[in-house]
């Protein structure tokens, strides 16, 4: 399966520290002192920061993400890097490391003098850490990690979608959320995974593509073409240089792949399905 291993490594590190988003960061150095939530998803994408005490949201643009291997080869940490964006204006950067589910390094630098603020993370029970927000084509959009399936894509004021999300009956379980352009149309996507329902040794996603023309996220229906081998959509995984669309599961002592790509009304089209080694 043709997928970028890096990539791979960087969602599969941020999906294991994702519960304890949002972040609350505070200034440690400022003379008049302020708190703020950050929250980010896959890659550093759908970013944006509340200050505490404000209604408002700031966009964030994922300028550069980095990680660090120890030696063992795993991932000890990971660097991000955001432009603030304020009225489509970049008006300053924020950056941080996060390791093991901590904030280190956290730093915001204002454009318009110069300034950087040092910002430290505030643990304990201010934090709700059993809902995530993401921010992605300017829509927010609303989940949870645990059981609570509700889902809730927010538009413009007063115009709001709740759905249901796939549920889980062992609550030890977390769902995690996925930013990335299923579709390949140049706009980003959303997707929210959990455990499959037999064994557990796949995921299984919900797809919401992203349409730029009514600038509403619809629902990707599952096909259904009887020459898969997986039903639904399983440990989905993209090839971007070929716009090739993977979906992957266990089919008794198998693992197979089914390659779709999409048509022109962004329907997946079955084209193979191969047996994997």
């Amino acid at each position: 399966m043709k997928f970028n291993y890096l990539i791979y490594i960087i969602l599969t590190f941020v999906f294991l520290q994702a519960k304890a988003q949002p972040y609350l960061l505070k200034s440690t150095d400022s003379e008049k002192s302020f708190q703020l939530h950050i929250y980010y998803g896959s890659e550093g994408k759908g970013a944006f920061v509340q200050y505490v005490g404000q209604k408002g949201i700031i966009p964030l643009k994922i300028r550069t993400v980095n990680i660090k291997m120890n030696a063992g080869n795993n991932v000890s940490a990971v660097y991000y890097n955001w432009d603030e964006l304020t009225d489509g204006k970049i008006t300053g950067n924020y950056s941080l490391n996060e390791t093991a589910g901590k904030i280190f390094g956290a730093v915001y630098k204002r454009l318009k003098d110069g300034r950087i603020f040092k910002l430290e993370q505030i643990t304990g029970n201010s934090v709700d850490n059993t809902q995530d927000k993401l921010l992605v084509n300017n829509v927010l959009i609303t989940f949870s990690h645990n059981e609570n399936t509700q889902l809730t894509f927010n538009y413009e004021p007063g115009k709001r979608e709740a759905l249901q999300l796939e549920g889980f009956d062992n609550p030890q379980q977390f769902r995690k959320s996925h930013i990335a352009d299923y579709n390949f149309d140049g706009h980003d996507d959303v997707g929210f995974s959990i455990h499959d329902a037999g064994m557990g040794v796949y995921r299984t996603y919900t797809i919401f593509l992203y349409d730029p023309v009514s600038k509403r996220f619809k629902k990707l229906k599952e096909p259904t073409n009887t020459n898969a081998k997986c039903l639904g959509f399983c440990d989905v995984t993209l090839d971007t240089k070929n716009k090739l669309f993977f979906t992957s599961c266990r089919g008794g002592a198998r693992w197979w792949s089914d390659v779709y790509r999409f048509d022109k009304a962004n329907k997946l089209i079955w084209l193979r399905s191969k047996e994997e080694q």
